[in-house]
């Protein structure tokens, strides 16, 4: 009961902690209520970096989501160019992290990372099309265990100003494990092939745990 009222955080979240502590301390100094404004502020700061163990199935016939929030994307396109993949069909779901999900990512399905790509870009809102393809964004390739190709793409928004990364290619992953987070606001691509998707534009998705396609 304690680890879900206060969940552990990432390891990102310990410094903007502090800062928002010692924040809260000089506001204080000042007026009740501007640290209350500052207690407010180290509160949201430990809730968005926040690092909830979730429940994994575990098994190779499903995709599960990479992120928490909202589905806005349900749709077949060419693969990402960036990795040499656009003349191959793909199904792609995209979901939105507003700043009140927890942004930490997790790989949709047990295997191989191939390839890892980092591409600078803009800050674009997270939820337009074009920050598919324009915004600051990390591509990883992984091979299942059936042979398919899957990709995951964490996408930096608006508010967003860094992609952490925190495997390595040729890394073996389980299904669920943790990939990386973005700090701020942002949105997670999933492309993938041989599966057929189970869920609908506005559904909310659980990272690790909302099934997002069957085989």
């Amino acid at each position: 009961m304690f680890s879900k009222i206060f969940p552990k955080i990432h390891a990102e979240g310990y410094k903007f902690l502090v800062i928002a502590g010692i924040i809260t301390i000089i506001f204080y100094s000042f007026s009740d209520f501007l640290g209350l404004l500052g207690l407010i502020l180290t509160v949201w700061v430990y809730y968005f970096f926040r690092d909830p163990e979730r429940v994994i199935i575990n098994d190779h016939n499903f995709l599960v989501s990479p992120a928490d929030g909202e589905v806005i994307k349900v749709e077949e396109v060419d693969g990402p160019k960036e990795l040499n993949l656009e003349s191959k069909k793909f199904k792609k779901i995209s979901i939105f992290m507003n700043i009140f999900d927890c942004h930490v990512n997790r790989t949709p399905c047990q295997g191989k990372i191939e390839e890892i790509l980092y591409k600078p870009g803009k800050f674009f809102n997270a939820s337009l099309d074009k920050a598919s393809e324009e915004n600051e964004r990390n591509y990883f390739k992984i091979k299942d265990v059936h042979g398919n190709d899957i990709i995951l793409v964490q996408i930096a928004g608006l508010v967003a100003r860094r992609i952490v990364c925190e495997t390595s290619k040729e890394q073996e992953l389980s299904q669920g494990d943790r990939v990386g987070m973005i700090r701020f606001g942002s949105r997670a691509d999933v492309y993938y092939e041989n599966y057929e998707p189970l869920v609908k534009v506005g559904q909310k998705a659980i990272s690790g745990e909302t099934l997002l396609a069957k085989k």
